[in-house]
């Protein structure tokens, strides 16, 4: 077996630079783990440090245990550790051992240490110091005995004012983030204002919509304005979902009438929602825009086919040829959505040679339940080399879901040597199957 030293005499503190940062949660969890599994022995003679050896510890206490109390509060004997538990309670640097051992695996250490936290928590212990346990806490929290720990920091800082919550809604840990951000929303510790800002700039989804829903909350506190502008500008659509339902609340419906072609679907189902609840009817705007030509919105044909009707789909036919790729793909996918794709299978047939990527994968997706109504040969000739990738690969998509056998073969020989990797998978694949 290897030795190896701790770098500490013993009976003496433990250098400030040995233990963990108190927030580090990871760091006081590895070093619970490396005492316990450690078996101490007397110090070889010419060796003046505290010296173990790697292997598990023996069942019965050593006859001269380490003595710093860090170590023994960590010591493979519960008698040990339960001994060591006032130590925690003295030195505050070692809490974050107190709180570990809330969750000892031994019944008799775990109902001291709890009594000890609960005292320290009657007793005033300050809300910054239950701040920086939070991260350990939530992470003990993980294991079936670490819920009252967990339970007890958030009842404690339910009461902690913004600023020492502060670390809290900056940790690494997204766990740990997102819990602050929680107790920040709930508790509403921001002005309307900085929710709004911190929904539409910070970087985690989850504090994001957090931020939003406080916002709105609290809206009536502050003015519309400074809450609805940054939800409003932001790229996020959960957020801007968000400001766009809000624009009701304020009595300003028809400010939702620019979000109707928005890129994301939930803003244009809240914006049509909001309309719809000022008395406008959105299908009407859509079919305006579809209408327009050349200056017709590349989001209308997609907004029009959710909320419009069978006989709008001849007027989405009449952007399959429109000069804008976008306005092309959306038209496709709206004939899909309006379910009229059965029978425009022929006139779909020229997208899957559009020079549009987008346009291309559109139809393939319109056609796919229709594939068996296409001539396989025709199909046959897109799977070509000089064609584009995605010409070639709806093809071979829309050959396979044909289901024959010489046709898929055919398509995956001429496929082989694709220069795509992926196309080059699949036919492999393919010629396995059929031989």
């Amino acid at each position: 077996m290897t030795g190896r030293f701790l770098t500490v005499p013993p009976a003496e503190p433990l250098i400030d630079g040995r233990l963990p940062d108190v927030g580090d949660a990871e760091g006081w969890i590895a070093l619970n783990a490396e005492v316990r599994w450690r078996r101490w022995e007397e110090p070889p003679a010419d060796r003046g440090r505290l010296w173990w050896r790697r292997g598990r510890a023996e069942p019965t206490t050593p006859a001269t245990p380490p003595e710093h109390p860090a170590l023994l509060l960590c010591h493979h004997d519960g008698r040990v550790r339960e001994a060591a538990l006032p130590h925690a309670v003295r030195d505050r640097r070692l809490l974050p051992l107190l709180v570990i051992r809330c969750a000892d695996w031994a019944p008799p250490v775990r109902a001291r240490a709890r009594e000890l936290f609960a005292g320290l928590l009657e007793n005033g212990l300050a809300a910054e110091a239950v701040s920086a346990l939070g991260p350990l806490a939530l992470r003990m929290a993980r294991g079936q005995r670490g819920v009252y720990v967990r339970d007890a920091v958030v009842e404690r800082l339910r009461s902690a004012p913004y600023e020492e919550l502060a670390p809290l809604l900056v940790s690494e840990d997204r766990v740990v983030r997102r819990f602050g951000w929680r107790l920040v929303a709930e508790r509403r510790l921001l002005g309307p204002a900085e929710f709004a800002r911190t929904a539409a700039e910070h970087p985690d989804q989850v504090v994001r919509t957090l931020c939003a829903d406080a916002a709105l909350a609290v809206m009536d506190e502050g003015a519309p304005g400074e809450v609805l502008r940054p939800l409003l500008a932001c790229r996020v659509p959960m957020v801007r979902s968000a400001g766009v339902t809000a624009l009701c609340r304020a009595g300003r419906a028809a400010e939702a009438e620019p979000y109707l072609p928005d890129r994301s679907g939930l803003v244009r189902a809240c914006a049509r929602y909001v309309l719809r609840s000022g008395g406008a009817e959105p299908v009407l705007r859509y079919r305006e825009w579809c209408a327009a030509g050349v200056g017709v919105r590349p989001m209308a044909p997609l907004g029009l086919a959710e909320c419009g009707e069978r006989r709008d789909a001849e007027l989405l036919r009449s952007l399959l040829g429109h000069p804008l790729a976008g306005v092309r793909a959306r038209a496709v996918a709206g004939l899909r959505l309006l379910d009229a794709t059965g029978g425009e299978v022929e006139r779909l047939r020229a997208p899957l040679d559009d020079p549009a990527a987008g346009v291309v994968r559109e139809a393939a997706r319109a056609l796919l339940p229709y594939a068996s109504r296409l001539d396989p040969d025709w199909l046959l000739g897109r799977v070509d080399p000089a064609l584009p990738r995605q010409v070639r690969q709806s093809a071979f998509r829309l050959l396979l879901a044909q289901g024959r056998p010489d046709a898929c073969r055919a398509a995956a020989l001429r496929l082989a040597d694709d220069p795509l990797p992926r196309l080059r998978e699949r036919a492999a694949r393919v010629l396995r199957e059929h031989g």
